[in-house]
């Protein structure tokens, strides 16, 4: 197998294309649609996804919830400034959390926020310097946490979301993500109705997004880079739909990479999906022989991120760079709240 550089997945971006806020309408998004064979493209606008999609495919969405996962508070005893960001609960009231700054935030070192109404002790330092931190509080976590936490918007977005379920799909359901599954953003209630009318079955699986999904890869030798693990779950009704349009020679078309690691990680030695909940840390990039997915929605990523190997192992990396240049040269929005592919 070729062995891939990280310099191998560059592209240049203008900083202005990286868009600030989600549209008014979540559909109005514009869509690049690359043919994954010929790398032929043609434009459109997201609304029209359904002139794509056949009787019998199987759209899989990710209906993970984000939290209000980022905190502000202050330390017990200098009281001085900490940001804490949730990126995974360990057990009840024990998460893994990045904190900032994180040199004086050793064990035993205890933040108060929103007035004591939540204290989190530091417990340890696990790896890549994260810290498992202990909770304390009255009533319920998440209520506590919706009052005082924000949505941990990626930092290239400069400034505060104004309506915080426009980083939210409409068919977010569980809770437990650090970043939305943003491929999703541009489906409406409206034209998933659409969709299934037309007699696409719409598979619902859970993978809670990790920030080690948009962890830049520092290692110029791809396969150096280590991929955060994060939970999925797929439930049997998920799995049947799925199996079916591919006994029936139909395609499995996952809406974002997080769908697309999920099956991935989830399917069995004879192509073949189950009820199954687990951790996975798969890491997709040119020469993967892909067992579930057959087309992706996804939006435009960042140069030189695992994403962009992982849309490049998909549809050839020469065919997805050609798509991102002419993406810039077309003035495509890129990022969350960006615009959307769809390689088929």
């Amino acid at each position: 197998m070729k062995e891939w550089k990280k310099s191998d997945f560059y592209f240049d971006l203008p900083e202005a294309l990286i868009a600030q806020d989600p549209l008014e309408d979540r559909s109005a998004s514009r869509l690049l649609v690359l043919n994954k064979r010929t790398g032929e493209r043609e434009h459109h606008f997201f609304h029209e996804i359904t002139d794509y999609l056949e009787p019998g495919d199987c759209l899989v969405l990710n209906n993970t919830k984000v939290i209000p996962a980022r905190l502000t508070g202050i330390r017990e005893t200098t009281g001085a400034a900490v940001e804490l960001l949730l990126l995974k609960r360990r057990e009840k009231d024990v998460w893994e959390t990045l904190v900032k700054p994180g040199k004086k935030a050793r064990p035993g070192t205890v933040i108060c926020f929103g007035d004591g109404l939540l204290k989190g002790e530091i417990l340890e330092v696990v790896e890549e310097g994260n810290r498992l931190v202990r909770f304390t509080y009255q009533g319920i976590f998440e209520e506590v946490l919706d009052r005082l936490g924000e949505m941990p918007l990626p930092p290239y977005i400069t400034h505060k979301l104004e309506d915080k379920n426009r980083y939210q799909t409409v068919y977010a359901k569980y809770e437990g993500s650090a970043a939305a599954p943003t491929a999703g953003l541009h489906f409406t209630g409206e034209l998933l109705k659409k969709i299934e009318e037309k007699g696409v079955s719409i598979a619902y699986v859970t993978l809670h997004v990790g920030l080690g999904t948009f962890r830049p890869v520092k290692a110029e030798n791809i396969l150096e880079h280590h991929m955060h693990s994060e939970s999925y779950h797929v439930p049997e009704e998920a799995a049947e739909k799925i199996n079916r349009a591919k006994c029936e020679g139909k395609r499995v078309i996952c809406v974002g990479t997080t769908s697309c690691r999920t099956v991935e990680s989830a399917v069995d030695e004879n192509g073949m999906l189950r009820e199954s909940s687990g951790d996975t840390d798969i890491f997709i990039y040119p020469g993967y022989h892909f067992k579930v997915m057959d087309a992706l929605i996804t939006n435009f990523h960042l140069p030189e991120s695992t994403l962009v190997m992982l849309v490049s192992a998909l549809a050839g990396r020469e065919n997805v760079l050609d798509a991102y240049k002419e993406a810039v040269e077309e003035k495509y929005r890129f990022f969350s709240f960006g615009d959307v592919m769809l390689i088929q």
